[in-house]
């Protein structure tokens, strides 16, 4: 099923790494409709125990900025799915914000996220950007308003990984950010089995899922395969088109 027949977007992360182009290819056949490649950083604040050494295993290989540029133009060359890098605002501090901005785009990216980047701030970057259960609805407005694509909604306070339930928070998150905009409303953070895509499908447009497709990526393309394609069946079971 190509994802403009879907009711409901997957997103899977993974961390921008020499295998990655080919674990790449493998997530969008196993149903992902939109990639989100995380640049590794020293000092990643938002992420759990999983993508915090995903990412320093990243860096000790040697994946500064340009070389994660490069990791995305190789996934450009094998997928036509949107493709978003992750990162923080220190790495654009060092790299350049327009640089960034033109040399992502030129990879191929079609969005960014900036974790930690006020929406206030560095317009000059196109970006998905983020509220959590605590913004409040001004914050969730203006961020809605400023948000490239689409505004990811953090489901808990807290890091990224996986948790044993959906975050009972989502609900009343989506409830007011739909009050607010009509932009599409994707959600992450502690969303790991097919079950809490599923659940997360029946609330949100999209599905964001971090930590645990990075555990399935470090066994290798088939792995990585088959669990986005367990999580894209129960949200297409959940939601069908």
């Amino acid at each position: 099923m190509s994802s403009a027949g879907r009711a409901k977007s997957l997103v899977v992360y993974l961390v921008c790494e020499p295998e990655t182009p080919e674990l790449a290819e493998a997530a969008v056949e196993g149903g992902a409709d939109v990639l989100e490649l995380g640049i590794p950083f020293s000092d990643p604040l938002a992420e759990g125990p999983t993508i915090r050494l995903a990412s320093e295993r990243a860096l000790a290989r040697g994946m500064r900025t340009r070389e994660c540029l490069e990791c995305v133009a190789a996934v450009r060359s094998r997928v036509d799915v949107p493709l978003v890098p992750m990162t923080y605002a220190a790495i654009l501090e060092a790299y350049g914000y327009e640089r960034f901005a033109a040399d992502s785009r030129a990879a191929g990216a079609t969005s960014a996220i900036v974790v930690d980047l006020p929406v206030e701030e560095h317009g000059e970057v196109p970006r998905i950007q983020l509220v959590a259960p605590t913004s409040t609805d001004a914050r969730i407005a203006a961020c809605a308003a400023r948000t490239d694509g689409w505004l990811y909604l953090v489901s808990l306070t807290g890091t990224t990984g996986a948790r044993d339930r959906v975050s009972p928070a989502l609900a009343g998150l989506v409830e007011r950010a739909r009050a607010l905009t009509d932009v599409p409303l994707y959600a992450g953070f502690g969303i790991s089995a097919p079950e809490h895509a599923a659940a997360v499908a029946e609330l949100a447009d999209g599905v964001v899922v971090g930590s645990r497709a990075v555990l399935a990526a470090e066994e290798g393309p088939a792995a990585l395969r088959a669990y986005v394609a367990s999580l894209r069946a129960a949200i297409d079971a959940a939601v069908p088109a």
